[in-house]
């Protein structure tokens, strides 16, 4: 009986020193960080600067650290995000698709800008370069961005075999300048008679004199298509998926810091998305043999 009794007694102690720990210690599970990255589709310091802000803004509307660090490439922006390295990643709509397909499915596209649901890419060529359609590519020396950009790789390709122009045969070179503002600076220098890019920082180039159309200037501008989005794995509790997806839906462009914000994405406002958005994408990608 006295064994009984003891054993009783070490019971609920054990279960009493449970208790008080567990009313003690923190929610060992509760995220404190979240990690962002973004595809590197202009130089990293430009990545920082135009994304610090949303950073800050998240911090407070999630009441967590958010982490931004970016990536040197495509392909590690995509990975990050399958093996979840990160929360968060901002994508173009090429990198979701292979991030979906590489993960299983398993990839959850949040929101889009505006701008995202009728995006365009660019062809640009020196003024005085006697290129005016795309059929005056033909044997020139071509720059794309990176290979797995939609705007500045996936997208142009179409467009270009649509028009019955295969680049590995028609062009004299083909080069891959891995961002938006080299893509530019390559036509700029002369390194390239021709080359694609993303509208929106072609736009941005302009508007920022940091080019002179007298001199370099867009002779073909393609149909829209969807592109870039806010993304995260579907392992992410979906509180917390909700909660980040109801900020960016929330930034309004009539609350100053928000108009800041939105600008510096070159971005009107957020939309949810879906993954059908990218069903055409996924499409001519492995129309295109990329996929």
């Amino acid at each position: 009986m006295r064994t009984f009794f003891t054993f009783k007694l070490h019971t609920a102690a054990l279960t009493g020193l449970f208790a008080l720990a567990a009313a003690f210690m923190p929610a060992a599970q509760a995220q404190t960080t979240l990690r962002v990255t973004t595809i590197p589709e202009e130089a990293a310091t430009e990545q920082v600067r135009k994304f610090t802000p949303l950073a800050n803004y998240l911090e407070k509307q999630l009441g967590m650290k958010v982490l931004f660090t970016p990536v040197t490439d495509y392909p590690a922006a995509v990975e990050s995000l399958v093996n979840k390295k990160v929360d968060v990643v901002w994508f173009g709509g090429f990198t979701f698709v292979q991030a979906n397909i590489r993960s299983g499915g398993k990839i959850v596209p949040l929101a889009q800008r505006e701008e995202d649901t009728k995006f365009q890419s660019v062809f640009i060529a020196k003024t005085n370069s006697g290129i005016k359609s795309l059929a005056d590519m033909k044997g020139k020396q071509v720059s794309f961005g990176s290979q797995s950009s939609t705007s500045g790789h996936l997208m142009p390709r179409s467009f270009l075999l649509q028009a019955n122009i295969e680049p590995e045969k028609d062009f004299k070179r083909i080069a891959y300048s891995g961002a938006h503002d080299a893509t530019i600076a390559s036509v700029v220098s002369g390194k390239v008679d021709a080359a694609a890019l993303d509208i929106t920082v072609w736009k941005k180039f302009v508007a920022e004199n940091k080019v002179n159309t007298q001199d370099v200037n867009v002779f073909f501008t393609t149909a829209p298509y969807f592109n870039y989005n806010w993304s995260v794995h579907a392992d992410m509790p979906a509180d917390l998926r909700e909660k980040i997806k109801a900020a960016l839906l929330g930034l309004n462009p009539a609350n100053p810091e928000h108009a800041e914000i939105l600008k510096l994405n070159r971005a009107t406002r957020y939309l949810p998305t879906t993954p059908e958005n990218y069903k055409g994408l996924e499409s001519a990608a492995r129309s295109a043999g990329l996929l």
